[in-house]
């Protein structure tokens, strides 16, 4: 197998870094006050991280820092270095040590003295091919973050997703979360169509992308899943199996609850119902609408089985009109939630 690119750094007290990228030489040098001498040279795995074993972890400004930084410290054996955030994680061991803990992780850099450290890049890998967080769960990517997904229906730029590779199993799209009340979950239809908020904090996805989602079958079917935490630091789960959410009004189409979930079954009376929120009421009770009494946005059979997508308290007293954040199956109608997020995932058949 031809080995991927090296990427070399020598440094003395006059250091010198040089990387080899691709054929592409770049040479960094500086003055070194520290009593340090010598030469190392690293080599890289892109996209893989060595993870759970760093001693030190430091923001630098680049990869030659983060190597500087590791040469001189003699307990350090290799490094990752994270393009994103700049985060430099030194260790005490190499992935030949612990290759259990040697992840795909986009964004990643890891290091070592071993010239066979390349073949194990990631960097000529078909991120375009991967449809969901599962398929990407499966080709070795272990760490949860956002990733970009191409499910059929989406362009060349793909779709920005929230990957959970560590609840049941992993491989997760989180379609929304609330967590801290920071973003307004009362808004129109179109909002909720296209999706707001921040993948790291609280958002919606939208539902025009939860349609082109569930409308892929190439992977089988969808389930979906509902984590849900309580002011006390409790947590629930519900699962269901077969999810799929139409065109049109977004109705909401879901399977067989799983009688193993210890949230019970809040989502009974929302089969097959359409979407509504504040300026567009489709629930089953006529002129009076649940989104605009409840402060949300949801599948609304009744106005009070559930409502992730309502108003936000920050405790578990909610107004007594049962505006918050609820699950009626878990916690009565007067809790309003701290935690929820929903997630879907892809079930081959």
């Amino acid at each position: 197998m031809e080995k991927m690119a090296k990427q070399h750094f020598v440094l003395e007290s006059f250091y010198i870094v040089s990387l080899v990228i691709q054929g592409t030489i770049l040479i960094v040098s500086g003055l070194e006050t520290s009593p340090y001498t010598g030469e190392h040279t690293f080599y890289a795995a892109e996209n893989r991280a060595l993870q759970g074993l760093a001693y030190a972890n430091k923001t630098l400004r680049s990869r030659v820092l983060c190597a500087r930084e590791c040469s001189m410290d003699e307990r350090c054996k290799s490094f990752n270095f994270n393009d994103c955030n700049n985060m430099c994680e030194l260790h005490l061991a190499t992935r030949r040590e612990h290759p259990e803990d040697f992840n795909a992780t986009q964004g990643s850099v890891y290091f070592d003295a071993d010239e066979d450290t390349p073949l194990y890049s990631l960097t000529n890998s078909p991120l375009n091919s991967y449809r969901s967080c599962k398929m990407l769960l499966d080709a070795g990517y272990r760490s949860s973050g956002i990733y970009t997904i191409n499910p059929e229906g989406f362009g060349n730029g793909g779709l920005l997703v929230y990957c959970d590779m560590e609840t049941d199993g992993g491989g997760w799209i989180v379609f929304q979360r609330r967590q801290d009340g920071s973003v307004d979950f009362y808004r129109k239809w179109a909002e909720y169509q296209l999706g707001f908020g921040d993948l790291s904090g609280e958002f919606w996805l939208g539902n025009d992308n939860l349609v082109t989602l569930t409308s892929d079958d190439s992977q089988g079917t969808w389930e979906l899943r509902v984590d849900l935490g309580d002011w006390a630091g409790n947590t629930a789960w519900a699962k269901y199996a077969d999810f799929q959410i139409s065109g049109g009004e977004y109705n909401l189409y879901i399977g067989q609850y799983d009688a193993s979930g210890t949230a019970g079954d809040s989502l009974a009376l929302s089969r097959g119902r359409p979407f509504s929120t504040k300026d567009i009421d489709n629930d089953a009770l006529g002129s009076y609408s649940c989104a605009q009494s409840r402060h949300g946005a949801w599948w609304f059979g009744g106005c009070s089985h559930s409502n992730l997508n309502g108003e936000y308290y920050p405790d578990e007293h909610a107004a007594a009109d049962e505006k918050g954040v609820h699950w009626r199956h878990w916690k009565d109608l007067s809790y309003s939630l701290k935690t929820s997020q929903m997630k879907l995932r892809a079930k081959r058949q």
